[in-house]
């Protein structure tokens, strides 16, 4: 079977997604809320939200007619409604991906196409995991060694 490039960017696309579950998994639950030292700045739940709700804006952009997912807000999500919000966010992105790779290769919104999209949303979710992790080290909540190496087993994720 020969390779399809645009089956394996949607799969990129969800392993993305698959690794901020795990990291979300496992920072500590004590972490999750705790402030940011000094006081300033996004709590670790508040950059989870975040990454949903740029992909919303995402959307809004790119599939305005389309049923827009709810904003993760507030101060009293759990991590698990974090990661469903995520999954649902992400299936959402995923059609708009897949219609235009299929098609003309355009995101409404976006310059110059949906190859430069997916890699906008990766580094974008990759560049909030890092600050994530730091937070969680500086709380003094490191995550594990072994959820860290983790982060990069995207062949089993």
């Amino acid at each position: 079977m020969p390779f399809d490039p645009i089956e394996s960017m949607l799969v990129a696309h969800a392993t993305n997604n698959r690794i901020n579950t795990f990291l979300i998994q496992n920072i500590p639950d004590t972490a999750w809320r705790e402030k940011p030292p000094g006081g300033k700045g996004r709590d670790i739940a508040s950059m989870v939200a975040h990454i949903h709700n740029v992909r919303l804006m995402w959307l809004k952009s790119a599939a305005p007619n389309a049923p827009m997912p709810q904003k993760l807000e507030g101060d009293d999500f759990t991590k698990d409604a974090a990661i469903a919000a995520l999954e649902i966010s992400r299936q959402a992105l995923e059609e708009v991906l897949s219609a235009s790779l299929r098609t003309d290769g355009r995101i409404k919104g976006f310059k110059p196409d949906a190859g430069s999209f997916l890699a906008y949303l990766l580094a974008h979710d990759a560049h909030h995991r890092g600050q994530i992790s730091m937070l969680a080290r500086q709380l003094g909540h490191p995550i594990s060694k072994s959820a860290m190496f983790g982060l990069w087993e995207w062949g089993t994720r």
